[in-house]
């Protein structure tokens, strides 16, 4: 039977509500998703990873109960191999998302052939937000009601106010 366990790797520098447009469609679609909360080096978070691991928790707690939550550093297609995941989610907002991911797709293939990215569009009602532009918006006062859950929100509107 063919592995249908699946890696849904990010920043989430917050979760937003595209994000978990996503993992509501991956985990339909797969036997168990692990969202791969991501160290990058190439970012600067404004939430530790412990927090954003903590917040995404928060966001998918009432999604499914085939939904892992964990932090990791290195490698992707190391980290999916090594919890038996044979599968990479992405979500794609727009052909420049898609041009960056396909390249990706391919380095993760050369390195690991038996692992496969699967491309999920975003929605129609998601495929605007961005962590950056909710960050930006909060910062200068504005609403994120639509954007991000109310967990996400207050963590966001503490980080700034502080």
């Amino acid at each position: 039977m063919p592995n249908r366990t699946a890696v849904y790797p990010g920043t989430f520098d917050p979760i937003t509500l595209g994000h978990k447009d996503i993992i509501k469609r991956a985990v339909k679609i797969v036997d168990k998703l692990i969202i791969a909360v991501a160290v990058d080096t190439a970012k600067t978070p404004i939430f530790s990873l412990d927090e954003r691991v903590e917040m995404v928790k928060a966001d998918v707690a009432d999604i499914s109960s085939n939904i892992e939550v964990v932090g990791f550093e290195g490698l992707l297609v190391n980290f999916a191999r090594d919890n038996g995941a044979g599968i990479i989610i992405r979500g794609l907002r727009a052909v420049s998302d898609f041009e960056y991911e396909f390249q990706m797709s391919g380095m993760n293939s050369k390195m690991n052939p038996d692992i496969q990215t699967v491309f999920l569009p975003a929605s129609e009602s998601t495929h605007f937000i961005a962590s950056r532009f909710v960050k930006e918006i909060v910062r200068l006062g504005g609403d994120v009601d639509e954007l991000v859950s109310e967990n996400v929100k207050n963590n966001l509107t503490n980080y700034y106010n502080t």
